[in-house]
């Protein structure tokens, strides 16, 4: 080939290899961009209720609070490999730095049980608070921090020795924390309408912020990167908030009875769970707004995050009629039918 043949062709071969970069590039976003779906079911059965999941994407499985156990699910799968038993009513867990141990809020016996997470065998059992219910782990003072529902305190535990080393009075009812891993913890008060921060080290209250637009906030999630908070609350609406001085962002709307929020950092999305049967995924790179409200089923309202599968895990059940309400019980909650328990899987294809 003569030299001016051959630049004619190099120059042919660069301009079409910009033009399918340009058109790489052109789709990428576009991938970037692509809803969110039901991918599976995955059936669990027996019978109870249910509350939080924690995804372990680094050893890719689930657990699942259900009734008196926490299943442990293998996410490749969708099979349970394990579950760690003998409980009264769990509520949430959380996990270790180090691989070794798992913790679980039975807010049934007051307690916080310990257990392996090599075998799924019960370690000890630790005195908490009245109904122990949000459960987090922070990892600059390896302490465990229990939110007791009823008696409106922190129990802290440290990871170390599996013994109490503080307990923190709240302002109300605490709900679901998120842990910044640089020493801040921070907690919704239901009761308040408030996010309370603490210092991990002092185990202290640092600051009490009033949430705007926000009613009987439960879940709670972080962008750590960029220092924001993301509160759900009934009134179908999320709170952002600026994690250092406590300044709302912004409130984009979500689904009805929200229970959980997570955060991808990956793909700046924010996610609630909504007890009416939606997922509402919010763009927090792009000024909060929705990108989507995917329907899920009934009762799905609690829910974890997979950042290395970029799924969120859901768990809901078919749903009887509730019973009769009480004095104690105002508001009963519909009866379980059995053996309807699952968890529902959401991805991108």
């Amino acid at each position: 080939m003569d030299i001016v043949n051959r630049s004619l062709f190099v120059g042919s071969r660069l301009l079409g290899a910009i033009a399918v970069c340009g058109g790489m590039l052109a789709v990428a976003p576009a991938v970037a961009q692509q809803p969110y779906q039901i991918l599976d079911h995955w059936k669990i059965g027996g019978t109870g209720g249910w509350d939080y999941l924690l995804a372990d994407s680094a050893n890719h499985l689930v657990y699942v609070t259900h009734g008196p156990r926490v299943e442990v699910i293998d996410t490749d799968t969708g099979k349970a490999v394990g579950a760690i038993t003998g409980m009264k009513g769990t509520h949430g867990v959380a996990l270790d730095g180090q691989g070794k141990f798992g913790y679980i809020s039975d807010g049934g016996s007051n307690n916080v049980v310990v257990f392996d997470r090599h075998n799924f065998q019960t370690v000890t059992t630790i005195a908490a608070g009245t109904n122990p219910d949000g459960i987090v782990f922070d990892p600059s003072t390896k302490s465990v921090w229990a939110f007791n529902g009823r008696s409106s305190n922190v129990t802290v535990i440290d990871a170390t020795t599996n013994q109490v080393v503080a307990t923190i009075d709240v302002p109300g009812k605490p709900e679901f924390a998120v842990a910044d891993g640089r020493g801040s913890i921070y907690d919704n008060i239901e009761t308040a309408n408030e996010i309370v921060r603490f210092d991990a080290k002092a185990r202290k209250i640092t600051a009490t912020w009033k949430l705007e637009n926000c009613d009987s906030p439960s879940g709670l999630a972080m962008d750590r990167e960029h220092r924001k908070l993301f509160a759900v609350c009934d009134g179908k609406k999320m709170a952002v908030v600026d994690a250092d001085s406590g300044k709302p962002i912004a409130s984009p709307e979500i689904g009805q009875g929200p229970d959980a929020a997570n955060f991808s950092a990956k793909h700046q999305l924010a996610f609630s769970s909504n007890g009416a049967g939606t997922l509402t995924v919010v763009d927090a790179a792009n000024g909060y707004k929705v990108l989507e409200d995917l329907p899920t089923a009934r009762g799905a309202r609690t829910m974890s995050y997979d950042d290395v599968k970029d799924r969120v895990y859901l768990v809901t059940a078919k749903l009887g009629p509730a019973p009769e309400a009480t004095a104690q019980m105002p508001h009963p909650r519909p009866t379980v039918l059995p053996d309807s328990f699952e968890v529902i899987v959401v991805g991108r294809k």
